[in-house]
């Protein structure tokens, strides 16, 4: 399940990866920019809820709560930025921003630095 686990970080990381580009290329003044970092939105949220019960799955069969935990702060402000993005709240949207896309790549580095141990 671990490894289902870094799957799903990892995906997670790609995509929202993108989403600070796609703010640029609409700060830039191509408009299509901002139907992509929207549409990027809804990919990372979604991926991030997945990620969460991944997460409570990894909780329950190995006993480690740390990746809930982690993944649960990062859904929680992912949420939080989702909707202060719709609503135009940029002095919430973009700092918040930063933090979940900082936020993603500890948690790849933690989850990819420990050794995958599956249990039967």
């Amino acid at each position: 399940m671990i490894k289902v686990l870094r799957g799903m970080v990892t995906a997670h990381l790609v995509v929202i990866f993108g989403q600070p580009v796609f703010a640029g290329v609409y700060l830039s003044g191509n408009f299509d920019g901002l139907r992509l970092h929207a549409l990027g939105a809804d990919v990372v949220t979604s991926i991030g809820y997945v990620q969460l019960i991944v997460a409570v799955v990894v909780w329950i069969r190995r006993r480690t709560v740390w990746p809930f935990l982690a993944s649960l702060g990062v859904v929680a402000a992912e949420t939080v930025q989702y909707f202060a993005g719709q609503d135009g709240t940029l002095w919430l949207h973009l700092p918040l921003g930063v933090v979940t896309v900082a936020a993603v790549a500890m948690m790849f580095v933690a989850v990819w630095r420990r050794p995958v141990v599956e249990h039967a």
